[in-house]
């Protein structure tokens, strides 16, 4: 698999895609990253710059070994990188274009669905029913 690119923390665009090339190397991969110090240590080494400074401190004290010390929890790793280097505004961007989505004249639904879930993925705190809800909205817009 290819190795994530590089983050340095200064494109809040390209954290998603860099997280997901992460995931998706330690979901391939699961025997050689058994546990979260693991997953964070190597998506640590594809840090630079500005994001690479963020997480120094944070090496210089790798014998700690508190389950909620950051290299030691993937998903507290994930959030502090969304909410330090991430696009503040990505959740209400996704909300806005959910609101908008309808299904195209002649479009292939697959493509739809596709649209939808990737949407759906970056947005945190709405319900399954308020998601069907405007799912079936989009639909409703195609005779």
């Amino acid at each position: 698999m290819k190795a994530p690119e590089c983050f340095d923390g200064t494109q809040p665009f390209k954290l998603r895609s860099f997280i997901q090339s992460c995931q998706l190397i330690f979901h391939n991969d699961l025997a050689n990253f058994p546990q979260d110090r693991k997953k964070v240590l190597y998506a640590t080494s594809f840090l630079i710059r500005r994001a690479a400074k963020w997480i120094e401190p944070y090496l210089s004290n790798l014998t700690n070994q508190d389950p909620s010390y950051l290299p030691n929890s993937s998903k507290l790793f994930e959030s502090q990188l969304f909410t330090l280097f991430g696009d503040l505004n990505e959740v209400r961007k996704a909300e806005a274009e959910l609101y908008s989505l309808r299904m195209k004249e002649g479009g292939h639904v697959s493509l739809d669905i596709a649209d939808f879930k990737s949407l759906v993925s970056r947005i945190r705190d709405w319900g399954e029913r308020a998601l069907i809800y405007h799912f079936r909205r989009g639909l409703a817009s195609h005779p």
